[in-house]
């Protein structure tokens, strides 16, 4: 089974990493000659469309340009931290609910850039590998391993057997972000956009954190809100002692 992702900077990226395209598409007319001579010299099959037919054909902003491709790769849970580097202080990121395709991707994006060590999802109720999220990742889709499990819960407890910390990412029953050390192997867990973390996940949560809300708004963005944990946690972790 293959897909197709789009977007300049998916395509690219794509092509930098040497990862295998069956097909491109681009729009007649298509302006990045730049791109458009490193996706011939790769001697990739081209098909131009009209904007009319690529509209019709992708969802979302194409810009101009498509591949296609084999299906993202998943992980097992095991796969994932049997990864993580020795002496690396592993972080994992849980997902719990979240549906927008665009969040995900921000997440992905920021993940990457901390060296979070993956990232798990649930097959039902969320957001998938889509190609928007892979848009959106600008490239972090590939980098960081992604686990899809059927249950978020168990999941949790086999991750407790092998030594981690769960944190949630929730306002009742909270402390500061800041207070904790996060010197263990730990797993953040982010709730979805409108309902949080749900009840089962919570109980599974060691502690929970809380970013201060000064304003009338009473909660940020799950991608926006992810990205202050992780880097407090990065933070956090540069500065203990070796």
């Amino acid at each position: 089974m293959g897909q197709f992702v789009y977007g300049k900077n998916v395509v690219r990226q794509l092509l930098e990493d040497e990862k295998k395209i069956y097909e491109v598409i681009l729009m007649e007319g298509f302006r990045d000659k730049e791109l458009e001579d490193v996706i011939k010299s790769n001697n990739i099959k081209c098909t131009y469309m009209n904007r009319k037919k690529m509209d019709a054909k992708l969802e979302g902003n194409h810009q101009g340009v498509a591949a296609f491709i084999d299906e993202y790769k998943t992980y097992s849970i095991d796969e994932i931290v049997d990864a993580i580097p020795e002496g690396k202080m592993p972080l994992l990121v849980m997902l719990d609910g979240l549906e927008d395709p665009h969040n995900l991707g921000a997440i992905l994006r920021t993940c990457d850039c901390i060296g979070v060590d993956g990232v798990i999802i649930g097959k039902h109720r969320s957001a998938s590998l889509t190609p928007t999220v892979a848009k959106v990742s600008t490239g972090a889709i590939d980098s960081v391993k992604v686990a899809c499990v059927t249950n978020l819960s168990k999941t949790l407890q086999q991750l407790k057997t092998k030594g981690f910390w769960v944190a949630g990412a929730d306002i009742e029953n909270a402390q500061d972000y800041r207070s904790p050390a996060y010197d263990s192997p730990l797993v953040l867990v982010i709730g979805s956009e409108g309902f949080g973390i749900s009840p089962l996940v919570k109980k599974n949560c060691d502690f929970c954190i809380k970013l201060p809300m000064l304003g009338k708004v009473t909660s940020l963005n799950a991608s926006v809100a992810c990205g202050i944990l992780l880097y407090e946690v990065y933070a956090s972790r540069q500065n203990q002692p070796k």
